[in-house]
């Protein structure tokens, strides 16, 4: 009998181990990688905007950003002043741990206190795949309806954030942000759950506040492999 070989379980062994050697290059760094993941259009880049003209003056901020195409994204950073690096996928719908450590050997890479990775528009591809992150952070804005959540249970169970972007426009959108709330607190009992809105009420100090916190327990845990 020929040999059977799941392909599919190679490939994410092979990105497995890659992604590993990433995290404890992180952790020696003590960096915190965030994998930033949410549909098209949920406002993952205009949050990173707004999070580095707050974060920047404090902090060394870094940007990988994954799309099918264009630099825009990365280049929206790069106008901010942080290092900011597209990944071109040419049609696939992921970022994988390989591409990611490759962007990696970018100048301005080596020494920041937190990286985005914010990975192509896709609430189920990515959701399989270990960039060497602390932890994933799904987001849904209100646009887009209350029922993600358990459309699309993978992501947000496996998620330690789930963040509601353009609050903002909640008066004006037929979104059930209790019942979402709700969803996500099922699916992810231990997990976070943020409201924000880059441009307006409630704004993002909760997300900022959060991303300090959680670099604070990053650098506790560096610190104390180092001893």
């Amino acid at each position: 009998m020929a040999e059977q070989i799941d392909v599919r379980k190679r490939i994410l062994a092979e990105n497995d181990a890659r992604a590993q050697e990433m995290r404890a290059r992180f952790a020696a760094q003590g960096t915190l990688v965030l994998n930033l993941i949410s549909s098209p259009g949920s406002g993952k880049t205009t949050l990173l905007e707004a999070t580095v003209r707050a974060l920047a003056p404090e902090l060394r901020l870094g940007a990988l950003e994954g799309d099918i195409a264009t630099e825009r994204d990365a280049q929206r950073l790069r106008d901010l002043g942080i290092p900011a690096h597209q990944i071109l996928t040419g049609g696939a719908c992921h970022l994988d741990a390989r591409q990611v450590h490759a962007a990696l050997g970018q100048e301005g890479f080596n020494d920041l206190d937190i990286l985005f990775v914010e990975n192509v528009g896709n609430l189920i591809c990515p959701t399989s795949y270990d960039l060497g992150e602390d932890f994933k952070v799904v987001l849904l804005s209100v646009v887009e309806g209350a029922d993600k959540p358990y459309k699309y249970p993978a992501i947000f169970s496996k998620a330690r954030t789930t963040v509601i972007t353009k609050a903002d426009l909640l008066p004006y959108v037929d979104f059930a942000l209790e019942d979402v709330r709700g969803q996500v607190a099922t699916l992810k009992p231990d997990g976070t759950f943020l409201v924000t809105s880059s441009r307006g009420e409630p704004g993002i100090a909760t997300w900022l506040d959060f991303l300090r916190t959680a670099l604070a327990a990053k650098r506790r845990a560096a610190a104390t492999t180092r001893r």
